[in-house]
């Protein structure tokens, strides 16, 4: 998708598994792309969740209920910096914040 809307937009963000990765960087045409951005939620958890229910669920195959998990708060995000005259993005920036 960022290499197909390259120079179209500022910037492509995604997310699927919710771990920053270290992909970032301002593709050719100008757009800022990250492939995941990471989440925001608690870090010492299975993407935000409890870890005994999701390891419960794992071990025995049947079903858990996954609570939110609570504590350790992470944020992670991106800082682009864009040119206001064209549009394009002149950096992207990775950020990752613990909130205690």
């Amino acid at each position: 998708m960022g290499w197909y809307l390259d120079g179209k937009v500022s910037v492509v963000v995604g997310t699927h598994t919710h771990v920053p990765t270290a992909d970032y960087h301002v593709l050719p045409g100008g757009t800022a792309y990250i492939t995941d951005v990471g989440m925001t939620g608690p870090h010492d958890s299975v993407i935000g969740m409890d870890k005994q229910g999701v390891l419960q669920r794992f071990l025995d195959a049947l079903p858990a209920r996954f609570t939110v998990a609570e504590g350790d708060v992470q944020m992670n995000t991106v800082l682009v910096d864009v040119d206001e005259s064209t549009g394009h993005a002149r950096s992207i920036d990775r950020l990752n914040f613990r909130l205690d």
